[in-house]
């Protein structure tokens, strides 16, 4: 009789308690994985900044979600401690000679403080903020990233933020050899530089400051509610938001992106598991 090797994977809940459709998304797409795959995978859920959990190094990938409130003010802090604090693990035992690397996916709030750790850019809050369905570009070495393999340029995803990471530092990236994927959408009427979307961190940690984990629906009915109306036709006008709408019934943008870039994300991640075969 075969016994399926245990899965496990760590979501990081960077929410503090407020009311998210990240998580819901988060174990969505790992259900579907496992169901997908026929896998014995489990996850566990570990609040971060309202009870400064962190998980040990007994998991097979880990997810760490985006959050409220400023990537800069919890510097210092209990949860922001023990959380750097499993990262430097985490990156120790990649260094190592061991097979089983632990591999990483930042979100949002998640890629803002691991931005800071690195030195990597600008963190500022943006001018207003940053919340639809909008293009994604992708850039340098991009076009060979597996996490976008499938994805078109751009691709569409969620963006939801009030900060932002501007001014990549060139010479930080090249010293830590590590790769910007992706910027936010051109803007040629406005003479303001481009967010950073997506960083190849090492080969085992990835980030993107937008949310892959967000599904059609939970956007839909985020959309629909009178402030999100409000905030987008503000910012972007109601042809925008018209669009948006459209762009959530459209099979080949948001249904594409969250069934495409996290599940590459745990091919990778899982690939020692026999029973995970990577996509062509």
């Amino acid at each position: 009789m075969n016994i399926k090797p245990e899965i496990k994977v760590a979501i990081l809940d960077l929410y503090d308690g407020v009311a998210n459709e990240g998580m819901r998304g988060f174990r969505e797409i790992l259900e579907r994985y496992k169901k997908q795959h026929d896998l014995n995978l489990s996850y566990q859920v570990f609040d971060v900044r309202g009870k400064a959990e962190v998980p040990d190094l007994g998991f097979d990938a880990y997810i760490s979600s985006g959050g409220p409130g400023s990537p800069l003010d919890s510097k210092g802090s209990v949860w922001e401690n023990n959380y750097f604090n499993l990262i430097d693990q985490l990156e120790d035992h990649n260094q190592g000679n061991s097979d089983d690397k632990k591999h990483v996916f930042f979100v949002c709030h998640s890629f803002q403080l691991m931005c800071r750790k690195y030195g990597l850019g600008e963190i500022s809050t943006r001018r207003s903020p940053s919340f639809g369905v909008l293009p994604v570009h992708i850039v340098g070495n991009g076009n060979n990233e597996h996490v976008f393999e499938g994805l078109s340029d751009p691709f569409y995803a969620v963006d939801s933020r009030s900060w932002q990471v501007i001014n990549p530092d060139e010479k930080r990236f090249k010293d830590l050899g590590m790769e910007l994927v992706a910027l936010e959408k051109e803007r040629p009427y406005v003479d303001l530089p481009r967010a950073m979307m997506a960083i190849r961190f090492s080969p085992y940690f990835f980030a993107t400051q937008f949310h892959p984990e967000a599904d059609a629906h939970g956007m839909s009915m985020l959309l629909q509610r009178e402030d999100k109306k409000a905030d987008v036709i503000a910012e972007h006008g109601e042809a925008k938001y018209s669009e948006m709408i459209e762009r959530l019934e459209d099979p080949d943008k948001i249904v594409h992106t969250q069934h495409t870039i996290i599940p590459n994300f745990l091919d990778k991640a899982l690939l020692k598991y026999e029973k995970v075969e990577e996509r062509a």
